[in-house]
């Protein structure tokens, strides 16, 4: 996503987006209106050359219509993902995935996929975004079918029998969100076609069950998710009142799902993958091909003889 801040001095950071369309990029940008005390700040998401009045500009899909190659499809994604993110207000960012009420995360995630697959496929049709929020809410809907009279017992039996249904019936399964061979684990209209993703697509589909169960009236206490940061282990839901400090690294937020997501496409996507091994210098020499790999010498053993 051709997202990035703008040049205010108050951009506290940015957060690069690099699918399978690698240019891509979105940002937080920090708002300092002159009449507010220093102390205080909001955050928006912003577009690349997108002004608060004015529609976004599209400067990846200008240079490739230029060039012959139609970016309709890329575009009306781009606009849908723009559309949710004005919705990210301050409070909504530090929210809770599960309890997450303005943006709608899972047609958010649907959209950059919808974008890069048309970048990339060229296919004569969009990426039926409708059609995959409407098989997450089949999947969702599922659960009652099967487990109903769960709704009457513990919270813990509860949150047992769901992760039955997702883990076991539904058959979603982790995968190594660094196995480049399973870019698919990284968008979620392929984690619901193949039930195979990451530890954040898996949180998303988690938390978008529990919001429809919600919504039905059919969950009456308050769930958090605790996301696991090692390669093999399940998202796993508890009550939130049950949660201890400890565990706040481990909740998605609105904001943190959105770039843990967006972090994850660009490190399985960006052509120059790092080499920590090696100095910023000889990681730039090979990104550039200016260096043979078959002559590299162990350089800490070079600059210890110094």
């Amino acid at each position: 996503m051709n997202c990035s801040a703008s040049s205010s001095p108050c951009v506290p950071g940015s957060f690069p987006f690099s699918g399978a369309s690698s240019v891509s990029r979105f940002s937080v940008q920090q708002l300092c209106p002159s009449s507010a005390p220093s102390s205080s700040s909001c955050y928006r998401f912003r577009c690349r050359s997108q002004s608060v009045t004015s529609d976004p500009k599209f400067v990846l899909h200008e240079a490739l219509d230029s060039s012959g190659i139609d970016s309709t499809f890329a575009r009306v994604a781009r606009e849908g993902f723009c559309s949710q993110i004005r919705r990210l207000s301050n409070l909504e960012r530090e929210t809770s995935i599960c309890i997450n009420r303005e943006v709608d995360l899972a047609k958010t995630a649907l959209y950059i996929a919808a974008e890069d697959d048309s970048l990339v496929s060229h296919s004569s049709v969009p990426l039926p975004v409708d059609d995959f929020i409407q098989r997450l809410y089949d999947v969702s809907m599922g659960y009652c079918s099967y487990y109903n009279s769960y709704f009457k017992f513990s919270p813990e039996k509860f949150l047992e029998s769901l992760e039955r249904y997702l883990y076991t019936v539904k058959g979603f399964r982790r995968t190594n969100t660094w196995n480049l061979a399973e870019p698919r684990a990284l968008y979620l209209h392929s984690v619901l076609t193949h039930r195979s993703g990451s530890a954040v697509m898996l949180s998303l589909i988690y938390s978008e069950i529990l919001k429809t169960l919600r919504m039905w009236g059919l969950l009456n206490f308050d769930v958090e998710i605790f996301v696991p940061h090692d390669l093999h282990s399940l998202p796993r839901g508890y009550q939130k009142q049950k949660s201890k400090f400890i565990d706040d690294p481990h909740i998605l937020t609105s904001d943190s799902l959105l770039v843990e997501m967006l972090r994850n496409l660009k490190d399985a996507f960006w052509p120059f993958q790092h080499n920590y091994s090696l100095s910023l210098f000889l990681r730039a020499a090979q990104a550039a091909n200016c260096v043979d790999t078959s002559n590299y010498v162990d350089e800490r053993s070079f600059s210890s003889s110094f």
